[in-house]
């Protein structure tokens, strides 16, 4: 397990001590100092032991666990600070960078540069993630209340409209679809494990949403990024403050939880029993804001936690 702390500057690694159950071991492991602070972390899909992390100050690195005190690798091509990582799942020699001065950029670990930039958004890109199901798809999330899809094999840019801003240095990428998934900032999204086109997405409104994507209305020509939809299913509501992390169970197509400014962790079900609430449990044992959460991919229904306490929380829903 790997965590990224952004006010201590550092890498927690396999074994740094968390909270876990009063039944589990205690367990120890790295702790790796930058100079800035971090904002996510993502583990490998070609190397066990290799992670990369998003830093404040717009690097990239990447860090092998076996290997004490410096990274393997670093790359400086953002202009503001980097928000997300995320390693695609399907083809595993790629990652994806998302940051405030509103690109995402993919890489490939062992090149010198990124392979592709998206001028996706005019503001900050609080997440951007891979789909599980398609390659060569991506999605994002943004200050500017959108949930966008990319499409990698052939990057467009738009041609007109209010947000056709080009210009020869920084064009504006076309995303395939449009979501207006809020009225205020969308701080958080992830991608269905077990139907394709579904994504759930989370934010200041304090609200979860659950988007089914395959339905679309054209507004223009789909070289100018016309086409907007989303069908939002499902509305999750019960935090009283700003949502900052959403996921999927990687285990069940109706299980999610999310991770909250008002302390607590909670677990929910798109498909409740007739008469109950979506609602399936709350974790409050954080005593500041909780920024994260994350399913364990190996033990079923295993979920962790972090907050601004420090503490990395372990427990079953």
């Amino acid at each position: 397990m790997a965590s990224a702390v952004r006010f201590e500057y550092q890498i927690l690694g396999p074994g740094e001590p968390w909270n876990s159950p009063s039944n589990s071991p205690n367990l120890n492991g790295n702790i790796y100092e930058t100079q800035d602070g971090l904002y996510d972390v993502a583990w490998s899909e070609i190397h066990e032991n290799q992670l990369v992390t998003a830093s404040g100050d717009g690097s990239i690195r990447l860090w092998d666990v076996m290997i004490n005190d410096l990274p393997i690798r670093a790359w400086q091509e953002h202009t503001r600070e980097v928000f997300s990582v995320d390693w695609s799942n399907i083809q595993k020699d790629t990652f994806a960078s998302s940051s405030w001065d509103g690109t995402i950029k993919v890489w490939n670990p062992e090149r010198p540069r990124s392979i592709l930039t998206l001028q996706a958004h005019h503001s900050c890109v609080y997440q951007a993630l891979f789909s599980p199901h398609q390659p060569d798809l991506l999605a994002s999330c943004s200050t500017d209340g959108t949930l966008k899809l990319f499409d990698l094999r052939s990057p467009s840019y738009l041609t007109s409209g209010p947000n056709a801003t080009n210009t020869f240095l920084n064009p504006t990428s076309a995303p395939v679809l449009t979501v207006p998934a809020s009225g205020t900032e969308v701080l958080t999204l992830d991608w269905n494990k077990y139907r394709p086109m579904v994504l759930a997405t989370a934010g200041v409104d304090k609200a979860g949403k659950i988007w089914d994507c395959r339905m679309v209305k054209l507004t223009g020509g789909a070289s100018n990024g016309g086409q907007v939809g989303g069908i939002c299913e499902t509305q999750l509501m019960g935090h009283e403050y700003a949502v900052r992390k959403i996921q999927w169970s990687p285990h069940r197509p109706d299980l999610l939880a999310t991770a909250s400014y008002d302390m607590t962790c909670r677990v929910w079900t798109t498909s409740p029993a007739p008469g109950m609430p979506h609602l399936l449990g709350i974790n409050d044992l954080h005593t500041e804001f909780v920024v994260g959460c994350a399913w364990s991919m190996y033990e079923e229904g295993v979920l962790a936690s972090c907050g601004w306490d420090g503490r990395l929380n372990i427990f079953r829903p």
